[in-house]
């Protein structure tokens, strides 16, 4: 990288968190429907930004949801040609009186700015924008054929990026994809992400009575949806705490003896990441080591549950209806749709006959391994080893992108998943955070990658 692009970041480098700080304020939550004016207007922000820095060719695709982004910088057909991927939705601030300063009102503290969306994933995706931005403003051009694509809906599952996709593959073709939506290993290690766990999410309604009832005239005498809702999450999982749904692990992709022996090498302490988590003790499948758990391993886990009277002071009574919100962590080769049948196979099987209940599925996603070998994978390597002077390590992440294996399936696309954040940014947490010296050095990065590629 010239020494002419390195002061240009250098001498922007407050411009560039004030503009962060901009597209932060905007509260783009996606699953709110009272919020789509927000949405629209940070998709316009965003527009009009990739517009300004010299990618002139950008449109705003409408769809039945929120907008999808797209724009190209093309230069020559002899060069390499790389799609960006991000999302500029973000999650539900709740609960706000978790929070240390407001949600949208970003605030540095310690070397880091708190946001909903500073790292997943408004500040990550910044990163690569204004490495592209440099380039134009310095070299007047890039160094290879730039796509980008930016949605609105990661949050909700994508409902309409794969129809998009599948409608515009021609004008999408490309030889990588780069996506930062994911996190680095540990604070100084830069980490390239090989495997991502898939999703299949659930909502589960339990009826009994027509109405609340008082449970001292009822008590004892008539089914409590909010008992066998329990008993049905208790079913879930054995005494060990393996998931007890009939063929749920069938197709399981086993680890590969090499990938254990690698991970065992990496710097990882159960008593850190313990200490993340702010939990008294450690749990999970047993003959499993953390990272297996949480990189290579799939979960069942209640997300959300509701029933009866939960204001404050007491109110005895016996609720007519129960409801839950669960969602499964799938990992190679596990298909949602088989997942999906599976539950409520098991829940049929184990719900009493004095109640009635419906499930209905929310977003989902497939698993994905992606290559370890490749142009992109090794330019980021290199780009990686020159920001942050370390050896980058190949990781697995626990969490779920599911455009991932669209880009496999429909564009038939290796992806390169540089992540930038790290595992203590409470994504989806009160206090989303993100590391400054992270967000300019993946700045860096991404410059050092589009010339490297």
């Amino acid at each position: 990288m010239s020494d002419r692009l390195n002061s240009y970041l250098k001498e922007n480098s407050d411009r560039f968190l004030e503009e962060l700080i901009s597209f932060l304020k905007i509260p783009s939550i996606s699953t709110d429907s009272n919020s789509k004016a927000d949405v629209d207007r940070c998709a316009h922000w965003l527009k009009d930004h990739l517009f300004n820095i010299g990618i002139t060719n950008v449109q705003l695709e409408e769809t039945p949801g929120h907008p999808i982004i797209y724009a190209e910088y093309l230069i020559d057909a002899s060069k390499p040609t790389i799609l960006l991927y991000g999302h500029y939705d973000v999650q539900p601030p709740e609960p706000l009186d978790l929070w240390d300063s407001p949600p949208f009102e970003p605030t540095i503290r310690d070397g880091k700015i708190f946001a909903r969306g500073a790292t997943d994933d408004k500040g990550q995706l910044f990163t690569h924008i204004k490495a592209l931005e440099a380039h134009l403003a310095v070299e007047g051009t890039l160094p290879v054929n730039v796509k980008i694509l930016i949605e609105g809906e990661e949050e909700v599952g994508s409902p309409n990026l794969e129809p998009w996709i599948k409608d515009n593959k021609e004008k999408l073709s490309c030889d990588a994809v780069i996506i930062s939506d994911s996190s680095m290993y540990a604070p100084g290690i830069p980490s390239i992400m090989y495997g991502l766990r898939g999703l299949a999410y659930f909502e589960i309604e339990v009826e009994g009575p027509s109405h609340d009832l008082h449970s001292g005239l009822y008590g004892g005498a008539v089914p409590n949806p909010i008992n066998v809702l329990s008993s049905i999450i208790s079913s879930f999982h054995d005494a060990d705490g393996r998931i007890a749904i009939d063929g749920f692990y069938d197709t399981v992709r086993d680890l590969v003896e090499s990938e254990r022996e690698e991970w065992k090498n990496l710097p990882f302490r159960d008593s850190e990441f313990l200490a993340e988590t702010g939990a008294s003790e450690l749990a999970g499948e047993p003959g499993f080591t953390t990272l297996e758990r949480v990189w290579a391993r799939p979960t069942l886990d209640c997300n959300g549950i509701i029933g009866g009277f939960t204001g404050e002071g007491a109110k005895t009574v016996l609720p007519s209806l129960a409801k839950a919100k669960f969602s499964c962590r799938l990992v190679p080769d596990q298909d949602p749709l088989e997942i999906e049948k599976l539950v409520i196979a098991h829940i049929e099987k184990v719900c009493p006959s004095s109640v009635k209940f419906k499930v209905g599925q929310h977003h989902g996603g497939k698993p994905v391994i992606t290559d370890k070998t490749g142009i992109a994978v090794d330019a980021a390597k290199r780009a990686l080893k020159k920001s942050w002077d370390a050896e980058p390590v190949f990781i697995r992440g626990g969490g779920s992108i599911p455009v991932v294996a669209t880009f496999a399936e429909v564009l038939k696309t290796p992806t390169v998943l540089v992540g930038l954040g790290l595992n203590d940014d409470r994504l989806h947490s009160p206090n989303e955070k993100f590391d400054l010296e992270n967000f300019y050095k993946g700045i860096q990065t991404s410059a050092y990658f589009w010339n490297e590629v």
